[in-house]
């Protein structure tokens, strides 16, 4: 008997597909719950900075506008029905709780730049602010930095607190088509198809800034040679691998305590 399966060339083919639905309320649901499931994860890693930080997802059926946490809550409290429903004027068309005005400046702007991007993910983690002092981009030092190798850009104009859309429009720009950018003397933005793959990679950054700290303070850490970094990146960089590295994240979420999905 001839076995004519297809060969498996990349990860990605080994990798199930991410969820579809039937309705655009199903969508706007799921994508709620997997946000509110973010701040609980954010919260439990230490990624969040007092009033600082949010998280944003597209409406699935209005896109020109997105769900945000609301401002003053904590991560760790922050429930599906407690996300702010916000226009690109800044309006809040549905939500009981004020907005924050840098996460309306940032992400109102990201996503006009990005039609493609679903999620957008930005908080004052301790590893990837203190990288960003250094207005560098990251190496290629590990398997795991390799998703961002050429993926990954510097925005070197921090100005104070981002109130103004005119920086928020030039963080887009500064972002590009990469998943994401490093907003110097501040700290990380990630992107993603999903709201699963932009937290994924907000993680995992935070996690390359740490590396990358530490393997500079023991020493001369040795880079990745080009080629195979870019072929490393193919392997792990793709929307699917960054959709996919988040759900176990999100199961012990869940495990844990089910009640963001109130």
């Amino acid at each position: 008997m001839t076995d004519t399966a297809e060969p498996i060339h990349t990860i990605e083919q080994m990798l199930p597909a991410a969820p579809t639905f039937d309705s655009v309320e199903q969508e706007r649901q799921h994508r709620k719950e997997r946000l509110a499931s973010v701040f609980r994860v954010f919260a439990k890693f230490g990624f969040e900075e007092g009033l600082a930080g949010h998280v944003t997802a597209r409406d699935p059926e209005l896109l020109d506008h997105f769900w945000v946490n609301p401002f003053g809550v904590p991560f760790g409290h922050i429930k599906a029905s407690d996300l702010l429903l916000v226009d690109h004027e800044g309006n809040i068309v549905e939500g009981k709780y004020p907005l924050n005005q840098a996460a309306f400046a940032i992400h109102s702007r990201v996503h006009k730049a990005r039609p493609d991007v679903i999620a957008a993910a930005h908080t004052h983690s301790l590893y990837g602010k203190t990288w960003s002092s250094l207005g560098r981009l990251l190496d290629p030092l590990t398997q795991d930095s390799c998703a961002f190798f050429e993926s990954h850009s510097l925005f070197n104009d921090f100005t104070g607190v981002v109130l103004n859309t005119d920086e928020g429009d030039r963080i887009g720009d500064a972002l590009g088509d990469n998943k994401a950018v490093i907003l110097q003397n501040h700290g990380l933005l990630t992107v993603g198809h999903s709201v699963d793959e932009a937290a994924w990679w907000f993680i995992t950054m935070e996690r390359t800034c740490q590396s990358q700290l530490l393997a500079e303070a023991a020493g001369t850490p040795i880079p990745i040679r080009e080629d195979v970094a870019r072929h490393t990146a193919e392997q792990v960089g793709g929307h699917v691998a960054g959709w996919y590295s988040y759900q176990p994240i999100y199961d012990k979420i869940l495990a844990e305590n089910s009640d963001f999905l109130d």
